[in-house]
């Protein structure tokens, strides 16, 4: 499959993501989106690092060109799922402290 079909698939995730951020007060909303906008990264990554290592493997058999970006893709991972235990555990206090998940009501927490 040709690469500019990773190319805009990620895009077009990466741009709903932006667009959820923007556009949305529910918190979990945008919590979500930001999951998603990772996510079109993680795509791009593996998908150049396929591109990269199937050049490599036609000029050497013995090559490991290409790893790289799956360990990236690794560690976004690790981030992302600090960031969700995080994230929720800031939501849940929010939504106990003023009752809703609306972003614009954050500037309550400031008392």
């Amino acid at each position: 499959m040709p690469i500019q079909y990773y190319i805009a698939l990620a895009s077009c995730l990466f741009c709903i993501g932006v667009a959820g951020v923007l556009i949305r007060r529910n918190a979990i909303i945008v919590f979500m989106c930001i999951e998603l906008m990772l996510n079109a990264v993680n795509l791009l990554l593996v998908a150049f690092s396929k591109m990269h290592y199937a050049n490599a493997v036609t000029s050497d058999a013995k090559t490991i060109v290409g790893t790289d970006a799956q360990l990236f893709v690794f560690f976004i991972m690790v981030v992302a799922a600090a960031e969700v235990s995080v994230g929720l555990a800031i939501i849940v206090m929010m939504y106990r402290n003023i009752h809703s998940v609306d972003i614009n009501f954050l500037n309550r927490l400031k008392n």
